[in-house]
């Protein structure tokens, strides 16, 4: 069940599915984009808050944009809209803790990168871009 009305979050969507992301709506499409053994997938746990759209969302933008290196798949969940997709992959983060928003990596299908919320919300963008870019360097 959503919590919010659709024409609400398609804009929010729509930040980051313009850049690249897939947006993942059921849970059966949260197994399959993490699949894959062999290569790398950006998760993005999009949410309303704050802290999504000044510091979440630029910072992926912006460290996609400038790295040479880059995750092979970007994919992306709504949290509050599609929950048994947000909740699929909440088991995929595990052992961290349900976070909005949150970014994970992986690589040939292990979780080898985390960024919670609480390290979207305390930090500035700059420091969330060199923690993206430096994972991807290391990963990608």
């Amino acid at each position: 069940m959503a919590v919010y009305p659709e024409y609400m979050v398609a804009p929010i969507r729509q930040d980051l599915t313009e850049v690249g992301f897939e947006q993942l709506m059921t849970p059966a499409d949260v197994d399959a984009s993490l699949a894959a053994t062999e290569g790398t997938v950006l998760v993005a746990v999009n949410s309303v808050c704050g802290c999504a759209a000044s510091k979440a969302r630029p910072a992926l933008k912006m460290a996609l944009a400038s790295s040479d290196k880059k995750p092979g798949k970007l994919v992306t969940v709504f949290a509050g809209m599609e929950t048994e997709a947000v909740a699929k992959m909440r088991e995929h983060l595990l052992p961290y803790p349900p976070s909005s928003p949150c970014i994970g990596l992986f690589k040939d299908g292990e979780l080898v990168h985390m960024i919670e919320r609480y390290h979207i919300e305390g930090n500035d963008l700059t420091r969330i871009v060199n923690n993206l870019q430096g994972a991807f360097e290391e990963y990608c």
